[in-house]
């Protein structure tokens, strides 16, 4: 009983407040703690071997931390007053979920573009993605919008929520372990994973590991979604036949599908550090991009977390009947 109300209030707590401006959030600490360590490891610039294993050590030093603190703040509380606990675990948790953060990020990019200003656009745009935003057109600002949001959906959204809940469900763990856990993993992966110098070797296990942590939520939720959809052979045809082509082994599972549900194609040319890369089309261009297809992308979100939590807590309840 107690998991449920802590994953229904920290869903809850998310929706309406968010991130609140100014509060220090563990992402942030993560985000300190990876600092340090990467800078240390890149030192050893000449030893390619050391940087791999030490990428390891790192990985599994914030990956683990996290979690292990979230743990120690939740038991710790309990100890104190259950009633602590459970707050200290309803604020941790909802800090997993990303939910009205994503929603934020979209609708300061989409509101200027509404007004006509594209260069505010592109210059709210510029605090979410990589790519070179200052020449985009409207139409490649929306592409790039609707990119991100369907990226983040599992790994900012609906990956947090089905370790929240796998969690909730191992006795003497809850729902906050996990959930942190995975989130250091995505932190992370954002700041070292990368292939390119110079985190080629840092940030291999993390790029691999962060894969790995979110194939089966991933996997879930375009099933999910499709079976939301209506049409789920077409759309899971639409991802088998796109989705490979991805490079990433989730990313492009994430946009495909719903670029498949909303009827548009993402994918194509980006400018990343004045350099083209070309991405693979996903979906088919039955309908343009546009801010209701954003929209309806993020609507789709909010019912697959919905259906998740409903899910989730409903088999939390028969587990304690047994």
């Amino acid at each position: 009983m107690l998991s449920i109300a802590i994953l229904g209030l920290a869903a809850g707590l998310d929706f309406i407040l968010g991130d609140p401006w100014g509060w220090t959030h563990p992402v942030q600490v993560m985000g300190w703690a990876i600092d340090r360590g990467k800078a240390r490891l890149l030192a050893w610039e000449a030893w390619s071997q050391g940087q791999r294993w030490g990428g390891v050590a790192l990985t599994v030093a914030v990956v683990g931390g996290s979690g292990g603190v979230g743990w120690l703040l939740v038991a710790g509380g309990n100890v104190l007053d259950p009633r602590l606990g459970g707050a200290i675990a309803t604020v941790l948790l909802a800090s997993c979920f990303a939910g009205r953060s994503l929603r934020h990020a979209a609708q300061s990019v989409l509101e200027p573009l509404r007004l006509g200003d594209l260069d505010l656009a592109r210059s709210h745009l510029a605090l979410y993605v990589g790519r070179d935003t200052t020449d985009l057109s409207e139409a490649e600002i929306l592409r790039a919008v609707l990119e991100t949001v369907t990226e983040n959906a599992v790994d900012g959204v609906l990956a947090p929520l089905f370790y929240g809940l796998l969690g909730a469900a191992i006795p003497g763990l809850g729902s906050v372990p996990l959930a942190l856990a995975y989130k250091a993993a995505s932190t992370l992966d954002s700041m070292v994973g990368y292939r390119a110098a110079p985190y080629t070797h840092l940030g291999w296990f993390s790029a691999r590991f962060e894969d790995g942590f979110t194939w089966l939520p991933c996997r879930c939720a375009v099933v999910t979604l499709a079976l939301l959809s209506g049409q789920p052979r077409r759309v899971l045809a639409v991802c088998r036949r796109d989705a490979p082509q991805d490079p990433s082994p989730n990313a492009g599972w994430s946009e495909c599908v719903y670029a498949a549900i909303v009827g548009v194609q993402m994918g194509g040319v980006n400018r990343y550090g004045g350099q083209l890369k070309t991405k693979p089309l996903l979906g088919d261009p039955l309908r343009p991009i546009s801010p209701d297809r954003i929209r309806e992308a993020m609507a789709l979100t909010r019912l697959c977390f919905l259906v998740w939590l409903g899910l989730g807590c409903a088999i939390l309840w028969g587990l304690s009947l047994v």
